[in-house]
């Protein structure tokens, strides 16, 4: 099971592991047969998520965090949550080319997905976050995105009478402190889980859950479009940095930490699959509006310039073959329907 945003929490139906201290073994497709393609168990969408020992999972943690990320008192007019930019709505993402901070005013990037973010060795499309609990108090204190002081948003809950009985509950001592604050919207994004898929089905052994056309390409995706090499595992990302051909000007993403690398020269990060069929639009920059452009940057290879990835390169493929592989692609958005925000308490 996974965490249903909206649904009661019980501790039973998320098994939460500390890094190092417990693994999960994978099994293989059930009854997939010869028509899934070789390597495929390696897309199996674990049932547990990692918590890191420094900010272990518990109950009350979570469902601190949780009204935490959907109430606007965390920005300077209490007009904008977390959940402004990270809408479960759409894909926990905006639909914006650019995120609109509370003044108005774009952000330098598209708002990534918070989906599969627990297993993120670090994050930003940059990299420049080492860990959630780091993220956390960028966004409410910049001017441009949630514009709160630090000092504001520590007085403000500390003068509510509810969130003193919740830290009290999450926390042994129930400081409302920013350390306190980071720890509890980590715990809660790290519940955040994509809903099963159609492709879920398929890859456990339901050999109707997709259509030919679909599965035509998956084996595209594992085989010629040589999308695997990037978009792998369970998240369908390497967690890694690639010049892919796309984006221009001042932002050259994880370059401008290591200036030396020609590489990593507008190199920003893999972004997962999952749901991207209702994320558009694409890119780190939000520059491409469909899926249908986005294999056709990566079958025309992209930008040409001496830091793109060797792997990206044309692809020659056929308007059949960009159709199957459309098609497998839509079959990774959760098939439950809209996920509906929850009442703050």
């Amino acid at each position: 099971m996974r965490w249903k945003l909206g649904g009661a929490f019980a501790v039973a139906a998320l098994v939460a592991y500390t890094v190092n201290e417990a693994t999960e073994t994978i099994p293989a497709p059930a009854q997939a047969g010869s028509e899934v393609v070789a390597g495929g168990a390696a897309f199996l969408t674990p049932e547990a998520v990692v918590f890191p020992a420094s900010n272990p999972y518990s109950v009350e943690k979570a469902d601190l965090g949780r009204r935490l990320f959907f109430d606007p008192t965390l920005s300077g007019t209490g007009t904008m949550s977390c959940a402004s930019c990270h809408d479960p709505q759409k894909g926990w993402s905006d639909n914006r080319p650019r995120g609109i901070g509370e003044v108005g005013m774009a952000m330098k990037v598209r708002t990534p997905t918070l989906l599969h973010v627990a297993a993120a060795p670090i994050l930003g499309w940059d990299g420049k976050f080492h860990s959630l609990e780091n993220v956390t108090f960028t966004p409410i204190t910049s001017p441009v995105v949630m514009n709160l002081p630090e000092s504001v948003l520590l007085q403000r809950l500390r003068g509510d009478a509810g969130y003193v009985r919740d830290f009290a509950a999450a926390f042994p001592d129930g400081a409302i402190t920013r350390a306190s604050i980071e720890k509890a919207l980590a715990t809660y994004q790290r519940t955040i889980q994509p809903d099963p898929s159609s492709f879920d089905r398929w890859i456990r052994g339901d050999s109707r859950a997709i259509s030919v056309q679909a599965k035509a390409g998956f084996r595209l995706f594992t085989g010629k479009a040589r999308c695997a090499e990037c978009h792998s595992g369970a998240a369908f990302t390497d967690a890694a940095f690639h010049d892919i051909g796309v984006g221009q000007g001042d932002d050259i993403g994880r370059g401008a930490f290591f200036p030396s690398s020609r590489m990593l020269r507008y190199a920003f990060k893999t972004p997962t699959l999952r749901d991207v069929a209702i994320r558009a639009p694409y890119m780190h920059d939000g520059s491409i509006a469909t899926l249908d452009a986005v294999i056709d940057l990566y079958d025309r290879g992209g930008i040409d310039r001496p830091s793109r990835s060797p792997d990206i390169r044309p692809l020659n493929l056929t308007p059949s073959e960009k159709s199957d592989l459309l098609a497998f692609l839509k079959t990774l958005t959760s098939s439950d329907g809209p996920r509906n925000s929850p009442p703050l308490n």
